[in-house]
């Protein structure tokens, strides 16, 4: 059995994804301890024991210690299979966060899933729903999965009551993923959304973020949702020939409309500045997928803590899969190998190499 440190590195929900997925993708037995560590809140919260029952449901997996609050987890997969899966989170608690924890080892599947869950649909320490249709979908297509999202309801922090379904089907072959350039800009647009708030919030967003990026006012526009309580969000999407990058600054309380559209352009101008094509919270999410998949590589800025704790809990797995090289003026490529299973016997150190979006503090 393989022992994971969940206090390694940024020391938050990552490591126990990640762990929950590559035990599940490889069949390799894990005990978890010290899980969340790094976070005010220690262990288990119902986003993360969602995590571990959904994978677990997934390859029939034996599990101990998946209680609220817990800080050690034994989880024994089996085999995986494929279906027709629905969770609830319970709370406003990052859905898309336990969809990318189930989502490897359903690539590795036999056959077609069809993935429900419902809690938080967008939450300001997560990846929001749009990140996931416009960013990190695309690249699994790239990578020869097939796979469609759908919002149901959307699920604002803190009230929550979203919905999300995907349906994938595994690659038959395995396909490296190459993203080294942009290449040709295609669009560049805003989008605001708004859930039971006054429509004059959205307009002065729009004002500012146009402005802000130098856009005409009709690049960016609004969307009046439906949901069980308020929420914002300003979105950037920055759309290439290769790649598009996806930018979202959340409204919240005692912020003004013109603060939130402003954090949204300052992040989307960083984007534009560092000449990297995969921004800094996209890098982090495709080495898993791209690891049991086909491999390949992509230029990144600057390592964060959670490309670097991804790349050593990936390597307490597989075999070497990842290789950092510094290219100068701030880019990163980052080599991702395909690679057998690691031999269980052996201690495995970081893979990182001689030379790291802090976003989920959930």
């Amino acid at each position: 059995m393989l022992t994971i440190d969940g206090s390694f590195g940024e020391g938050g929900g990552q490591v126990l994804r990640t762990s929950l997925s590559l035990s599940a993708a490889t069949g390799t037995p894990i005990r978890l301890e010290n899980i969340r560590a790094g976070r005010k809140k220690p262990g288990l919260l119902r986003q993360h024991r969602t995590a571990v029952l959904a994978t677990a449901q997934a390859c029939s997996a034996r599990v101990e210690g998946a209680e609220l609050n817990s800080t050690t987890l034994i989880f024994e997969p089996g085999p995986i299979r494929a279906g027709n899966f629905e969770f609830s989170i319970g709370t406003a608690g990052s859905t898309t966060l336990v969809l990318q924890t189930l989502l490897p080892p359903l690539m590795k599947a036999s056959g077609k899933s069809t993935v429900t869950l419902r809690g938080g649909t967008h939450n300001p320490m997560a990846p929001p729903f749009e990140f996931l249709q416009h960013s990190f979908l695309p690249q699994l297509r790239r990578l020869g999965v097939s796979i469609e999202g759908e919002l149901v309801q959307p699920g604002f922090f803190p009230a929550g009551g979203g919905e999300i379904r995907f349906t994938l089907t595994p690659p038959q072959s395995a396909t490296p993923l190459s993203l080294t350039e942009r290449g040709e800009k295609l669009r560049h647009r805003g989008l605001i959304t708004l859930c039971n708030l006054g429509k004059a919030i959205a307009g002065r967003e729009r004002t500012v973020l146009a402005k802000q990026l130098g856009w005409p006012s009709e690049a960016v526009s609004v969307e009046l949702v439906e949901g069980i309580g308020p929420g914002n969000t300003v979105s950037a999407l920055l759309e290439y020939e290769h790649v598009t990058e996806t930018i979202t600054a959340f409204g919240r309380r005692h912020v003004s409309a013109e603060r939130v559209a402003n954090d949204a352009a300052r992040a989307a101008r960083a984007y534009l500045n560092q000449e990297a094509p995969i921004g800094e919270h996209l890098a982090d999410q495709l080495l898993l997928p791209m690891a049991l998949l086909g491999g390949g590589r992509f230029v990144t800025g600057t390592p964060s803590s959670h490309l670097r704790t991804n790349m050593h809990t990936i390597g307490r797995f597989l075999d070497k899969p990842i290789v950092l090289s510094e290219l100068g003026d701030g880019r990163w490529q980052v080599t991702v190998a395909t690679a057998e299973p690691a031999r269980l016997q052996e201690s495995a150190p970081s893979r990182e190499t001689e030379g790291a979006h802090d976003n989920d503090h959930l």
